[in-house]
């Protein structure tokens, strides 16, 4: 089977999947030309249904239903982590293309599965995060490409929060194999440093569990002690195959920090790099001998972007090229990560048996309406 999109033409998507994260791509579908939403389908039926009536030309249907509906080109998998592989599985069997929610899947034995299976059938995989191709990594990559740092010789990624279960009702998962710091905001900082500095090709990491148990801070459970059973605070150090090594701290267990997010470090000159889990924010540029940050105009990536501009990039596409927030990029960083922890019980760097091709930058560009110009969506 070829490629079953025609790029630069609208696609036709079913969800499977109606929970809280919904919402964001709802708000940007309506903004952009490039996506026909025709069908939601979910576990509960009142959650479908309850989208069906909030988005025009909507309808409600069961999983098998939306699989097998000849109007529905791409489906976008937003069902839990551990049901990503399977439903991909099944809408790949059905010759359909996937886009999913982060990470591509449980396990990279599962992730390949996937990608083995979308490559026999001819279809796409693509995955979030597309916070890469907002206007914050893609300014600062621009930077990099542009020698404003000269060459890279390593990078900072930081994320600390003292942990989910302080506002989140039903923290669980996060403190459950597949859970974990690394594993739950590692996908936004591993992709975004793939994207500025190239593949990855060994790790080291280190790691430690500091507590056994959580309480849920929030929520009808408040007070509910809960089981800790993986590591909290994870540390990794990634060499790219530029030779620039990167330093990940992912925690559960510390207050605050001051670092920023993502520092990109060459040999004339620095930048700040704005938040991945956010589409934008301020690059700031320290250069060999100046005197203080300056901050970089916008200068590259989709403007005013939001979840579901991966899906339109994706449509942009021509067939036989990888989506710059494709599944290689995808199943990359998942084995990073999951590299990142075997090293951290082996005590040994493990090599990265996969590779991708850095994604292409994406040019300055106004995909969409601002969210504001849509009826009924507040900026």
């Amino acid at each position: 089977m070829g490629n079953p999109l025609d790029a630069g033409k609208q696609i036709r998507v079913g969800i499977i999947g109606c929970g809280a994260i919904i919402a964001q791509y709802l708000a940007n579908f309506g903004r952009l030309d490039a996506i026909d939403l025709v069908a939601v389908a979910d576990l509960d039926p009142a959650r479908a249904q309850a989208v069906a009536d909030s988005y025009d030309g909507v309808r409600a249907v069961t999983v098998d239903e939306l699989l097998a509906a000849d109007d529905v080109e791409l489906v976008l998998n937003l069902t839990i982590p551990a049901a990503h592989a399977p439903i991909a599985l099944k809408a790949i069997a059905a010759g359909k293309s996937v886009y999913g929610e982060k990470p591509l899947a449980a396990t990279t034995a599962e992730a390949r599965q996937v990608l083995d299976a979308a490559r026999e059938a001819g279809v796409v995989v693509g995955c979030a995060p597309d916070t890469v191709l907002g206007t914050g990594i893609q300014t600062a990559r621009k930077a990099i490409d542009d020698g404003l740092i000269g060459a890279p010789i390593s990078a900072t990624a930081t994320m600390v929060t003292p942990g989910h279960e302080r506002w989140h009702p039903n923290p669980d998962f996060y403190y459950q194999p597949g859970g974990g710091p690394l594993l739950d905001m590692g996908p936004y900082y591993v992709s975004a440093l793939v994207t500025l500095l190239g593949p990855v090709v060994s790790v080291i990491g280190a790691a430690s569990h500091t507590r056994d148990s959580r309480t849920i801070g929030s929520g009808p459970r408040e007070g509910e002690v809960i089981p800790v059973t993986i590591d909290s605070h994870v540390t990794g150090v990634l060499v790219h195959d530029s030779g620039a090594l990167s330093t990940l701290v992912m925690s559960f267990d510390a207050v605050k920090t001051k670092s920023a997010n993502i520092e990109i470090h060459g040999a004339t000159g620095s930048l700040v790099v704005p938040d991945p889990n956010h589409f934008d924010g301020d690059v700031e540029l320290f250069t060999l001998g100046g005197e203080s940050w300056q901050t970089l105009p916008v200068s590259a990536g989709y403007i005013d972007s939001g979840r579901g501009f991966g899906i339109a990039d994706l449509a942009a596409t021509p067939a036989g090229t990888e989506p710059r927030a494709g599944g290689q990029l995808a199943f990359h960083a998942l084995e990073v990560m999951e590299s990142v922890l075997a090293s951290a019980h082996s005590g040994s760097a493990v090599p990265i048996e996969s590779t991708v091709a850095r994604p292409e930058l994406v040019e300055l560009t106004a995909l969409a309406a601002p969210l504001a110009e849509v009826q009924g969506i507040s900026s």
